[in-house]
């Protein structure tokens, strides 16, 4: 019976690195094209010096 738990518990904590990996990629993509591509000139700018000081380039 333990080694069910134990199984249990290790596709227990899969399940949630798999749904920490996929919010952290959702929220990610959001960030680079929602800011990246945004209409608004202070959101983009925003995004566009924020990608400029951790060294990402841009251009």
């Amino acid at each position: 019976m333990a080694t069910k738990t134990a199984k249990s518990e290790i596709a227990s904590g899969f399940g949630q690195r798999i749904t920490v990996a996929v919010t952290a990629l959702i929220l990610g993509a959001f960030f680079i094209f929602g800011a990246g591509l945004a209409n608004s000139a202070v959101l983009h700018d925003t995004a566009h010096d924020a990608r400029h000081a951790y060294g990402f380039p841009c251009h």
